[in-house]
Parts: structure tokens; C-alpha cells; sequence
């Protein structure tokens, strides 16, 4: 395990810690009137009941559909970034690591990601998030392939689906190579990394662009006990990175993007145009082999 992770931060929703000019939204208050407030750019917070800001997130589609008629591709797009924009105007409070109002879900990640501050407003629709991941973490991922459950951190890629995971699978179970080294590419949740392990493969270095998701595997390496198999690198590709190895293995993002690409959960889903001959031009400097596996 590489000892530097103990210094990698998450990246985390952004808060507010200081007070601000709000519209406070109760049961009684006028969703259409809240809506247009925050399209015009003024923060609205969520009072009594967590259901009043799924009501009013509602209210914000259906007027924002009024403006956005378009359903090409252009006018999607167009309208989902008109919806993020005025939806993360909508705030809920959070105190002692809990949010305010009454029938909330309980969100973990509030202590986990924020453990030095325990008061702050964050955006509605961030805390949905929240608290999604939070389910998946508890629940966990049950991967039948490993034998295995998963608890993925937030914010990192995990597979619902397991087709390829069998794939591999059977590819590792015919493997007759050396076994000493390997390479991943992309390591999300850590599942290829960890079939590698069970697989008999000795050493991996294993990287991704997304901080959280090393975190998350470095957790779950020591649960499983696979610390002494992997060193960990938040990077690009092949950064940081000076092993030669038998395997390099690589499950890249599947959707050509059009647009800038966020950090995180953005780029395990779309991959720019130069991703490829980069990987590729890369990866000819890190195998044992003449053309690489």
C-alpha cells in the first residue's frame, strides 16, 4: 500500500459554512414562486420536512420544461444544465453531522467527509447523492464472481452489472503466464484488481484519476486483507508509475465525451478523443511482453 494515500483528501460536495440571505420554503410556501427565486439566483432553504425539497425540485422540472422544448441533443443537455444550476440553489441545514429537517434520511458521508466541521448548508440535490452512495456503502455490492461483498466509497465507479467481470474471469482461470506483476488502469471500486489477487497474481499497481476511489479501495484492501498486493497511485494512467508487468488490465470509460470533463465520476463514464493512442503509447513502456496482453 502506498503510504502517501494517508495525505489524499476526497473530493466532497462543496458547503457553505457562513450565513446567508435566504427564502425559507415551507409546506405553505408557493413552489412556483421558490422556483422562480432560484432560477434568478437566490438561494432557497428547505424547512420542516425533507419532502418539501423533493417537492420543490419537481416544480423546478416542470417549469424549466416549459422554457426547454428542445429534445434534441443540444436542448438536453441545455435543460439538464439549466435544472443543476438553479437546483443546487436549493439548500438544506445540517447540524451535528444531521440534517434539520424532519424525516430525513441518515447520511453518513456528512461525518465522514466533513469530520471538521458539523454545521453547514449544502444543496438539496447533493444530499440526494449523498445519500444514494450512503445506501449502496451500507448495503454493499455483492460480486459473485469474488465471492465477495463491496462497500465502494462515494464518489467512486462501481459496476451494477457483471457480464465482463465473468469474462475475466474465465480469461484469468485459462491464464498460464507469469503471475509476478500486474498493472490496472482505472481502478473504480478495485473488483478487477482483487480478481487478480484471487487469481494468484503476486503484486499490482493499480491507479485512477479519481481520489475517492482510491481511498475507497485502500479501505477495502485492508478489510480483505490485500494490502501487501497493491500499491495504490492517484494518477493518470501510467503516472508515478516505474513497474514493468506480466498483465495490464484496463476497463476505460465507454462514451466519447462533448463536453469538459469533471474529475471523479465524469471521466469512468466518458473518455476524450486522445485517451486511447495515449493508454496505448504508455503501456508499450510498461509490459514484459513485445506486444503486451
Amino acid at each position: 500500500m502506498n503510504h502517501d494515500l494517508l495525505t489524499l483528501q476526497p473530493d466532497r460536495p462543496p458547503i457553505i459554512t457562513s450565513e446567508i440571505e435566504v427564502i425559507r420554503f415551507y409546506h405553505d410556501t408557493d413552489a412556483k414562486a421558490a422556483v422562480q427565486e432560484m432560477i434568478a439566483g437566490t438561494y432557497v432553504l428547505v424547512e420542516e420536512f425533507y419532502s418539501n425539497g423533493l417537492e420543490i425540485l419537481a416544480e423546478l422540472k416542470r417549469t424549466l420544461l416549459v422554457y426547454y422544448t428542445d429534445k434534441k441533443f443540444q436542448g438536453q443537455r441545455d435543460f439538464r444544465s439549466a435544472f443543476r444550476e438553479a437546483s443546487h440553489r436549493l439548500l438544506v441545514e445540517v447540524k451535528g453531522h444531521k440534517l434539520v429537517v424532519k424525516k430525513a434520511p441518515v447520511i453518513g458521508w456528512l461525518k465522514v467527509l466533513y469530520p471538521e466541521i458539523a454545521d453547514f448548508y449544502v444543496s438539496f440535490p447533493e444530499i440526494q447523492g449523498m445519500n444514494s452512495a450512503w445506501q449502496w456503502y451500507q448495503k454493499g455490492i455483492e460480486v459473485k464472481t469474488l465471492g465477495i461483498t463491496l462497500h465502494p466509497f462515494y464518489g467512486a465507479y462501481f459496476p451494477t452489472r457483471f457480464e465482463h467481470l465473468t469474462l475475466f474471469d474465465r480469461w484469468l482461470k485459462k491464464y498460464v503466464g507469469s503471475k509476478e506483476k500486474a498493472i490496472e488502469i482505472g481502478v473504480g471500486s478495485g473488483i478487477l484488481s482483487f480478481q487478480l489477487i484471487q487469481n494468484g497474481f503476486k503484486t499490482i499497481f493499480a491507479s485512477d484519476t479519481n481520489k475517492n476511489a482510491i481511498i475507497g479501495v485502500a479501505q477495502e484492501c485492508k478489510r480483505l486483507d490485500y494490502e501487501a498486493n497493491i500499491t495504490l497511485n492517484h494518477g493518470d494512467l501510467f503516472e508515478n508509475c516505474d513497474v514493468k508487468a506480466d498483465v495490464i488490465v484496463f476497463n476505460p470509460p465507454w462514451l466519447l465525451a462533448k463536453h469538459s470533463l469533471e474529475e471523479g465520476l465524469d471521466k469512468a463514464i466518458y473518455y476524450e478523443k486522445e485517451l486511447f493512442p495515449r493508454f496505448f503509447e504508455q503501456a508499450q513502456k510498461h509490459t514484459l511482453h513485445v506486444m503486451g496482453k
